[in-house]
């Protein structure tokens, strides 16, 4: 069971957010540093991307580890200690979600790049480095 009053756990599941997370804001800053201009949480794209280079057709997503079940290998929603069979259909259907709108945008022409949140927040460099080398005039 939780261990938490449904107040609490309404609070700590509002303070979970899909836009400008921490990690995304971090990447955003890096590329606007360098002179890479983007919109943010593109609509007319499916899936919406964090970030989408338009200039250069790249969308570039942000995967918090929880919601996108890192590893996609492992079974998701073993890191929850309730309702284990909700969270597994949940993440489940996150990690397909997630190929259905990578082949959706390469469909389109689009080179789609995904990034673990704790990745961009530990080697954020790499990320950097990643986008780049498909940027011609930023090399």
């Amino acid at each position: 069971m939780d261990t938490l009053t449904k107040i609490q756990r309404r609070h700590t599941m509002q303070s979970v957010h899909s836009t400008d997370t921490r990690p995304e804001v971090l990447l955003r800053k890096a590329l606007w540093k360098r002179g890479i201009r983007y919109r943010k949480n593109y609509a007319d794209l499916p899936g919406k991307p964090d970030i989408a280079l338009t200039r250069y057709r790249i969308a570039v997503f942000v995967d918090g580890d929880f919601w996108h079940a890192r590893g996609h290998q492992d079974c998701p929603g073993e890191q929850v200690a309730s309702n284990k069979e909700y969270w597994r259909k949940k993440l489940k259907n996150n990690v397909e979600r997630d190929k259905a709108v990578n082949d959706a945008l390469t469909e389109a022409g689009w080179l789609v790049l995904r990034f673990w949140s704790s990745d961009v927040m530990k080697h954020l460099d790499d990320c950097i480095k990643q986008i780049l080398q498909y940027i011609p005039d930023k090399k």
